[in-house]
């Protein structure tokens, strides 16, 4: 019968030294290996809970911007067969009184209006009359400033701007001038008198 060849066995120092070092080299590959799984498999978790964050934080961004944009009331008018301004209802804001100033120069008092409700009688003469002299047939803009309040989730705020009149005179033969109001456009969010005294110095038509 033949023998069963047998493994090599190490017999000399050096033989014994270089399979020792073969057997660190191959532990140390395994660590490594070891260590570059818990790495990988450390980093597969991170990124998983960074793609979630950040798409929390991209909703909740969302719903802040949606939650201001609820809360926000825009100025807008439709014009009535009067003349009068009549500012547009919101369902999701109850409103509240409307103030209206008038540029200085015109001396018409500040008006309030609990109907939300820009009279076309509370500056008809003056406009009128600051406009004197020039051609009957003439449109331009009057700069008024408004606040308005109103409610927003049981809140009370508060929308205001310098805004643009817009008005056109048509002359009549023996009854003068006649005023027409055409719209209501937003001129600047800002609202300060020293703006709307400015914005009426420069619309105020040169008779």
């Amino acid at each position: 019968m033949s023998e069963t060849p047998k493994p090599d066995v190490p017999t000399t120092r050096a033989e014994k030294a270089e399979a020792a070092a073969i057997r660190r080299r191959w532990v140390s590959l395994a660590e490594v290996v070891s260590v570059a799984g818990v790495a990988i498999a450390a980093l597969g978790l991170w990124l998983t809970w960074s793609d979630r964050r950040s798409e929390q934080t991209e909703k909740q961004t969302q719903s802040i911007t949606q939650s201001r944009e609820a809360a926000r009331y825009a100025i807008k008018a439709s014009v009535a067969r009067n003349g009068d301004l009549i500012l547009d209802k919101d369902e999701r804001h109850p409103l509240g009184d409307l103030t209206v100033t008038f540029p200085a120069a015109l001396e018409v008092g500040q008006q309030t209006s609990p109907t939300q409700t820009i009279s076309r009688e509370w500056y008809e003469r003056a406009l009128l009359k600051a406009t004197d002299g020039g051609a009957d047939s003439e449109t331009g803009k009057l700069p008024v400033m408004l606040s308005v309040q109103y409610w927003n989730d049981e809140k009370l705020r508060t929308a205001s701007g310098v805004y643009d009149i817009i008005w056109r005179t048509k002359g009549r033969p023996l009854l003068g001038r006649e005023l027409k109001i055409e719209a209501l456009r937003l001129r600047s969010p800002t609202a300060t008198k020293a703006m709307l005294d400015q914005a009426w110095s420069v619309e105020q038509p040169k008779g």
